[in-house]
């Protein structure tokens, strides 16, 4: 039994809602961007290496994504409202265990717990603002929600770099404390007398044990795959076979269930189909080159954490002045137009990243980063509305959840597959350029006499040698890395075009049918 939406709030409580509520979700996609750049010195400080680091990324993301769908049946048994000031305030607290922790697995699994318990915040957030928006702000009401999603990569790397460089890096999670205290406050008082309505409904734990299991698997398979040498090692066989079972059992299971954990009805939608599947291939590809930039800022650029924030963060400035005007007109415009133009924009600024040598100066390497800000503008918020579009309120959270679920996903399997690329992709480069260093090479010859008349003992001109080949090698890794990101995003235009009309603002708000 579904509950029709209460009255629109407006003026000055309007404006106050939309600010908590936004809070909480910019804290949340704060929390990953922000640990991007500090990898390198959250991974020396618990001695371990930056590869072992991502973790701290991926546990995260794999926890908050299972989580994701189970946002429909958390927010019908104990309310929206409830449930995104506890899961909010749940967040706080363990982003301060996170800052006190001592190891890597200690500091995993408060992240784990991390993106468990903030799993209903972005979803809720987006359903409470379009319940409480009045019907003709309904796309103004997802372009500021937007707006937090892409100001976050803005703040993030430069906080996370600063942080780190003058404070340290537990830090990064002590500024959540303030942040979710005063969303959560905010939230409570002015919706506690708005709680949306509450059904007792048996939880699936079949098919969540099985959800746990299967994408688990899957995740710590593309994590450790690299270092195990893949299929090559019975772990990742066992892995990929678990995955596989799990996950096809799942949806076995989900589609006969009576009580689902995951409304897999909902693609049945034809939008929701679509882009459910743009946005989570699209964020993955995206932001696997968001955690490989910075990485190979420091570790073969020489940039700290905070220059290395400061050359990342320009992507989410167009979006700060671009969103809201987006949200406002994009009703007279065909949204899978807008979307297409966001992925063929994408897809140069990869092509065009795709050329970067190892003498690129900070400007070179930034202009492409605030060209990539004009695809996101046009990336979140049209996706959304398709996704959303002729969806009865009821069925907001579940579709949110459902979609953010799988965008986490993409965005945990990018951060993997993108490092196992890059490195693999390195050893291969290393291999081809290390063919050409040979004693008999008269270029060899010329550049180790020129190193020895320069003061170097032979030994060292060596050295020299194998560190400029080792520069060289990465950086044409993650030109790879690039290019094949440029053609993810054109294959994605072509896909888009499934979508069909109505779609827009009014057609989510609405609850219209197809």
């Amino acid at each position: 039994m579904s509950q029709s939406p209460a009255a629109p709030i407006h003026g000055s409580a309007l404006a106050l809602l939309t600010l908590a509520l936004s809070l909480a979700t910019f804290m949340q996609v704060l929390d990953t961007s922000i640990a991007n750049v500090s990898i390198p010195d959250i991974s020396g400080d618990l001695a371990v290496s930056p590869d072992q680091g991502t973790w701290i990324i991926t546990s995260f993301a794999v926890s908050n994504a299972i989580a994701l769908p189970l946002s429909g049946w958390l927010a019908q048994r104990f309310g929206e409202v409830r449930l995104f000031v506890a899961a909010t305030l749940l967040f706080t607290l363990v982003s301060m265990l996170c800052g006190l922790s001592t190891n890597l697995p200690m500091l995993v699994m408060f992240r784990v717990l991390q993106g468990a318990v903030a799993g209903p915040m972005i979803p809720l957030s987006q359903s409470l603002l379009l319940s409480n928006y009045p019907p003709e702000k309904k796309g103004l009401a997802l372009a500021l929600w937007s707006m937090t999603v892409v100001l976050a990569p803005i703040f993030g790397p430069i906080l996370g770099g600063y942080i780190t460089d003058n404070l340290s890096w537990p830090w990064i999670f002590y500024i959540n404390v303030p942040v979710g205290i005063i969303s959560s406050w905010m939230t409570w008082n002015l919706l506690r007398q708005r709680e949306t309505a509450t059904h007792r409904k048996p939880i699936d734990l079949v098919g969540l044990l099985l959800l746990i299991v299967g994408v688990g698997s899957l995740q710590l398979l593309l994590d450790k795959g690299n270092e195990l040498d893949w299929f090559g090692s019975h772990l990742i066989v066992a892995l990929a076979v678990i995955s596989v079972v799990a996950l096809t059992v799942f949806v076995v299971w989900e589609l006969t269930a009576e009580h689902p954990v995951v409304d897999l009805s909902l693609f049945g939608k034809r939008n929701f189909t679509v882009g459910a599947m743009a946005i989570s291939i699209g964020y993955m590809t995206f932001f696997g080159g968001v955690v490989v930039y910075p990485l190979w800022l420091q570790t073969q650029m020489g940039y700290t954490a905070t220059w290395a924030g400061l050359s990342a963060a320009p992507i989410g400035i167009l979006p700060v002045f671009l969103s809201p005007l987006v949200g406002r007109f994009m009703h007279k415009t065909d949204l899978r137009l807008l979307t297409g133009i966001s992925f063929l924009i994408f897809a140069i600024v990869m092509f065009w990243s795709s050329g970067f040598t190892t003498s690129a100066d900070f400007a070179q390497l930034t202009l492409p980063r605030l060209a990539l800000g004009l695809g996101m503008a046009l990336f979140f918020i049209p996706l959304m509305s398709i996704i959303l579009s002729g969806l009865p309120h009821n069925r907001l959270a579940s579709a949110s959840g459902l979609s953010n679920f799988l965008r986490m996903v993409g965005g945990s399997f990018g951060t993997s597959l993108s490092i196992a690329i890059w490195d693999r992709r390195e050893s291969f480069h290393h291999s081809r350029l290390a063919e050409t260093v040979n004693p008999m090479n008269p270029v060899t010859q010329q550049t180790i006499a020129g190193l020895q008349h320069a003061g170097l003992t032979h030994t060292q001109a060596l050295g020299v040698i194998q560190y400029t080949l080792g520069g060289q090698s990465y950086v044409l890794a993650m030109n790879d890395v690039f290019l094949l990101s440029g053609g993810v995003f054109l294959s994605l235009i072509g896909v888009i075009w499934f979508a069909r009309p109505p779609f827009g603002a009014g057609a989510q708000a609405a609850g219209g049918e197809h």
